[in-house]
């Protein structure tokens, strides 16, 4: 599980991570970064925790198929969190192929994303 404090809840730190960020699609997902101290919430922090969120539509599938996706979501980016900038807002939206990817696909294409992102990639 995401420790609460990398947890991205409110609706504004999704929308700022999605319409200012930089994103990095893949097969089965895409990746928005916005990098950078950028939660409001909390003044005077030095160096505020990344935090993420995760956005799995009904284009997935069923709600069985998207709460293991998301788990597997949580699970992966539980171990990847920490070598993110600290403040950085991340959304990783699952595209409808995610349902029937297996773990070791949803790594490889978040790890992707995610080099690409922290490396300087283009959009």
């Amino acid at each position: 599980m995401l420790p609460t404090e990398n947890r991205l809840r409110r609706r504004e730190d999704f929308a700022t991570a999605v319409r200012r960020g930089r994103r990095a699609g893949s097969r089965h997902l895409v990746v928005h970064l916005r990098s950078g101290p950028t939660n409001p919430h909390a003044p005077g922090e030095s160096a505020p925790p990344s935090r993420a969120g995760f956005v799995v539509s009904k284009a997935v599938g069923g709600a069985v198929v998207r709460n293991k996706v998301k788990r597997r979501l949580r699970h992966l980016m539980r171990e990847r969190v920490g070598g993110l900038p600290p403040g950085s807002l991340v959304v990783v939206r699952a595209l409808p192929g995610a349902g029937d990817a297996d773990h070791a696909q949803l790594a490889r294409d978040l790890d992707a994303a995610l080099r690409r992102l922290l490396g300087g990639g283009a959009r």
